[in-house]
Protein backbone atom coordinates (compact mmCIF):
# COMPACT_ATOMS: atom_id res chain seq x y z
CA UNK A 1 0.00 0.00 0.00
CA UNK A 2 2.96 2.71 1.23
CA UNK A 3 4.19 1.83 -3.02
CA UNK A 4 1.11 2.76 -4.02
CA UNK A 5 0.75 5.95 -2.12
CA UNK A 6 4.36 6.96 -3.56
CA UNK A 7 3.87 6.27 -6.73
CA UNK A 8 0.72 8.66 -7.15
CA UNK A 9 2.78 11.13 -4.96
CA UNK A 10 5.41 10.73 -7.17
CA UNK A 11 3.84 11.45 -10.40
CA UNK A 12 1.67 14.51 -8.95
CA UNK A 13 4.81 16.10 -7.88
CA UNK A 14 6.40 15.73 -11.28
CA UNK A 15 2.69 17.44 -12.99
CA UNK A 16 3.53 20.54 -10.33
CA UNK A 17 6.89 21.13 -11.20
CA UNK A 18 6.07 20.32 -15.04
CA UNK A 19 3.12 22.87 -14.03
CA UNK A 20 5.53 25.55 -12.56
CA UNK A 21 7.87 24.81 -15.42
CA UNK A 22 5.65 25.48 -18.19
CA UNK A 23 3.34 27.91 -16.67
CA UNK A 24 5.61 31.14 -17.02
CA UNK A 25 6.80 30.15 -20.29
CA UNK A 26 3.10 29.85 -21.72
CA UNK A 27 2.55 33.12 -20.67
CA UNK A 28 5.37 34.77 -21.79
CA UNK A 29 4.85 33.19 -24.91
CA UNK A 30 1.27 34.88 -25.01
CA UNK A 31 2.48 38.05 -24.14
CA UNK A 32 4.67 38.09 -27.12
CA UNK A 33 2.46 37.32 -29.63
CA UNK A 34 -0.13 39.47 -29.37
CA UNK A 35 -0.91 41.40 -32.01
CA UNK A 36 -0.53 45.04 -31.29
CA UNK A 37 -3.68 46.29 -33.35
CA UNK A 38 -4.01 49.22 -30.64
CA UNK A 39 -0.39 51.24 -31.87
CA UNK A 40 -1.68 52.70 -35.79
CA UNK A 41 1.17 53.31 -38.09
CA UNK A 42 2.26 56.95 -37.66
CA UNK A 43 2.93 58.57 -41.41
CA UNK A 44 5.86 60.59 -41.82
CA UNK A 45 6.03 63.79 -43.58
CA UNK A 46 7.73 63.34 -46.87
CA UNK A 47 7.72 67.06 -48.25
CA UNK A 48 9.97 68.55 -46.14
CA UNK A 49 13.03 66.08 -46.73
CA UNK A 50 11.88 65.79 -50.52
CA UNK A 51 12.50 69.62 -50.84
CA UNK A 52 15.88 69.50 -48.80
CA UNK A 53 17.09 66.13 -51.17
CA UNK A 54 15.47 68.13 -54.42
CA UNK A 55 17.04 71.37 -53.59
CA UNK A 56 20.34 69.59 -53.02
CA UNK A 57 20.55 66.04 -55.08
CA UNK A 58 22.50 66.27 -58.32
CA UNK A 59 20.00 63.91 -60.10
CA UNK A 60 16.29 64.05 -60.13
CA UNK A 61 14.98 62.79 -56.93
CA UNK A 62 12.22 60.10 -57.18
CA UNK A 63 8.75 59.87 -55.60
CA UNK A 64 5.74 58.25 -56.34
CA UNK A 65 2.80 60.35 -57.33
CA UNK A 66 -0.96 59.67 -57.04
CA UNK A 67 -0.86 56.37 -55.38
CA UNK A 68 -4.03 54.12 -54.81
CA UNK A 69 -5.61 55.03 -51.44
CA UNK A 70 -4.20 52.94 -48.15
CA UNK A 71 -0.82 53.90 -49.14
CA UNK A 72 0.73 55.03 -46.20
CA UNK A 73 4.61 57.33 -45.94
CA UNK A 74 6.80 55.54 -42.95
CA UNK A 75 10.20 56.54 -43.93
CA UNK A 76 11.94 59.26 -45.84
CA UNK A 77 15.67 60.15 -45.75
CA UNK A 78 17.78 62.16 -47.85
CA UNK A 79 21.87 62.03 -47.07
CA UNK A 80 24.00 64.05 -49.24
CA UNK A 81 27.53 63.35 -49.80
CA UNK A 82 29.95 63.63 -46.81
CA UNK A 83 27.10 64.12 -44.35
CA UNK A 84 26.86 61.54 -41.43
CA UNK A 85 24.57 57.99 -42.66
CA UNK A 86 22.82 55.61 -40.25
CA UNK A 87 26.54 54.43 -38.94
CA UNK A 88 27.57 57.97 -38.56
CA UNK A 89 30.64 57.86 -41.22
CA UNK A 90 30.37 60.76 -43.48
CA UNK A 91 28.26 59.00 -46.63
CA UNK A 92 29.99 58.08 -49.81
CA UNK A 93 26.92 59.24 -51.83
CA UNK A 94 23.56 60.93 -52.42
CA UNK A 95 21.42 58.95 -50.72
CA UNK A 96 17.15 59.31 -51.17
CA UNK A 97 14.87 56.89 -50.18
CA UNK A 98 11.19 57.01 -49.45
CA UNK A 99 9.25 54.11 -48.36
CA UNK A 100 5.34 53.22 -47.47
CA UNK A 101 3.02 50.54 -46.18
CA UNK A 102 0.79 49.33 -48.90
CA UNK A 103 -2.45 48.48 -48.19
CA UNK A 104 -2.14 45.14 -46.87
CA UNK A 105 0.38 46.92 -44.62
CA UNK A 106 4.41 45.56 -46.83
CA UNK A 107 6.80 47.52 -47.15
CA UNK A 108 7.61 49.14 -50.49
CA UNK A 109 10.08 51.73 -51.61
CA UNK A 110 12.36 53.67 -53.49
CA UNK A 111 15.62 54.47 -53.13
CA UNK A 112 17.88 56.34 -55.22
CA UNK A 113 22.18 56.86 -54.90
CA UNK A 114 24.73 58.21 -57.34
CA UNK A 115 27.55 56.29 -55.35
CA UNK A 116 29.11 52.99 -56.36
CA UNK A 117 25.75 50.42 -57.58
CA UNK A 118 27.14 47.39 -56.95
CA UNK A 119 27.16 47.51 -53.25
CA UNK A 120 23.71 49.90 -53.03
CA UNK A 121 22.21 47.38 -55.15
CA UNK A 122 23.45 44.67 -53.10
CA UNK A 123 22.03 46.15 -49.66
CA UNK A 124 19.04 47.41 -50.55
CA UNK A 125 18.02 44.33 -52.62
CA UNK A 126 19.38 42.40 -49.46
CA UNK A 127 21.64 40.60 -51.68
CA UNK A 128 19.31 40.30 -54.12
CA UNK A 129 19.82 37.61 -57.44
CA UNK A 130 18.83 38.10 -60.82
CA UNK A 131 15.65 36.98 -62.22
CA UNK A 132 14.88 38.63 -65.31
CA UNK A 133 13.53 41.83 -66.53
CA UNK A 134 10.55 43.94 -66.15
CA UNK A 135 9.15 46.63 -68.37
CA UNK A 136 8.63 50.24 -66.31
CA UNK A 137 7.34 52.56 -68.64
CA UNK A 138 8.63 51.42 -71.39
CA UNK A 139 12.50 50.93 -69.97
CA UNK A 140 13.82 47.71 -68.80
CA UNK A 141 14.49 47.10 -65.04
CA UNK A 142 16.51 44.38 -63.59
CA UNK A 143 14.60 42.27 -61.61
CA UNK A 144 16.28 40.80 -58.30
CA UNK A 145 14.92 38.35 -55.68
CA UNK A 146 17.04 37.91 -51.87
CA UNK A 147 18.27 34.44 -51.62
CA UNK A 148 15.54 33.59 -49.08
CA UNK A 149 13.04 34.63 -51.52
CA UNK A 150 10.96 37.23 -49.62
CA UNK A 151 12.50 40.50 -50.83
CA UNK A 152 12.10 41.55 -54.82
CA UNK A 153 13.70 44.60 -56.39
CA UNK A 154 13.42 46.55 -59.58
CA UNK A 155 17.11 48.21 -60.30
CA UNK A 156 17.46 50.78 -62.89
CA UNK A 157 20.81 51.69 -63.22
CA UNK A 158 20.98 54.75 -65.73
CA UNK A 159 23.10 57.82 -65.90
CA UNK A 160 25.39 57.58 -63.32
CA UNK A 161 22.08 57.17 -60.68
CA UNK A 162 20.96 54.30 -59.45
CA UNK A 163 17.02 53.44 -58.67
CA UNK A 164 15.79 50.37 -56.63
CA UNK A 165 11.91 49.90 -55.95
CA UNK A 166 11.96 47.23 -53.47
CA UNK A 167 9.46 45.52 -51.33
CA UNK A 168 7.90 41.83 -49.89
CA UNK A 169 5.88 41.60 -52.46
CA UNK A 170 5.68 40.50 -56.17
CA UNK A 171 7.23 42.13 -59.16
CA UNK A 172 3.62 43.12 -60.40
CA UNK A 173 3.34 45.77 -57.50
CA UNK A 174 6.75 46.80 -57.89
CA UNK A 175 5.87 47.51 -60.99
CA UNK A 176 2.85 49.49 -60.65
CA UNK A 177 4.60 51.02 -57.57
CA UNK A 178 7.96 52.20 -59.95
CA UNK A 179 5.09 53.26 -62.79
CA UNK A 180 4.08 56.04 -60.16
CA UNK A 181 7.43 57.25 -59.77
CA UNK A 182 8.47 61.02 -61.33
CA UNK A 183 10.92 63.91 -60.52
CA UNK A 184 8.10 66.57 -60.93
Amino acid sequence: MARGNRNRSNAADMFRSLAVILLPILLLGAILTVRLDDYPVEPVAVEPVLAQAREQSPYPVLVPQQLPQGWVPTRVSWVATGQPALNDEPSPANRWMVGYLDPTETFVAVEQSDGPSDQFVADVSREGLPEATSTVSGEPWQQLVSPDGRTRSLVDADEGVTTIVTGDVGYDELVAFATTLSAG
